[in-house]
């Protein structure tokens, strides 16, 4: 038997205003898909904002449907627009933020299960990293060098290309 650690690394920041000018105006953009939600059964909108290496930025909300689970994560809403529209794209990096009427959200949501596996499919499909911001509102920051941190067991299965 071998016992392996696993550890990941990011960097927390007090809030945007500690960010890079282009990290920071993603992060305004996540908080500007926010508006796109539709989300009147949870009531809790997601916004994603995806810088991809031509400069160009994709935004996506997540979309509901009283048919649940029919509806649609804001993180592959705009993967998945990316994969349609820019197949050939090279994602450099994304910011995803929510907010709620019902309560504050204090600390940054987290993307899905779902969600990392997909972003995971993108990262191994560019062979390079994709940087994550995931930020609060008025609040913190966290900022992982790639989604590889977030999911070190992602399902891979190479003869599955064949």
């Amino acid at each position: 038997m071998k016992s392996i650690n696993l550890n990941i690394s990011f960097e927390q920041y007090a809030g945007i205003e500690e960010l890079t000018l282009a990290d920071r105006t993603l992060c305004e953009l996540s908080e500007k898909a926010l508006a796109s939600s539709y989300s009147p059964y949870s009531k809790f909108r997601v916004g994603t904002a995806i810088r991809l290496a031509s400069g160009e930025t994709i935004l996506g909300s997540n979309q509901e449907n009283l048919a649940y689970p029919s509806g649609l994560c804001a993180e592959r809403v705009a993967l998945f627009s990316i994969g349609s529209t820019y197949p050939n794209a090279v994602i450099e990096s994304m910011a995803i933020t929510a907010q709620t009427d019902n309560f504050e959200i204090l600390k940054p949501i987290t993307s899905c299960g779902g969600c990392l596996q997909v972003m995971a499919e993108f990262e191994r499909k560019q062979k390079t990293p994709i940087e994550v911001i995931f930020y609060c509102l008025n609040g913190e920051v966290l900022k992982v060098p790639s989604v590889k941190s977030l999911l070190p067991f992602s399902f891979v299965e190479d003869r599955l290309e064949r």
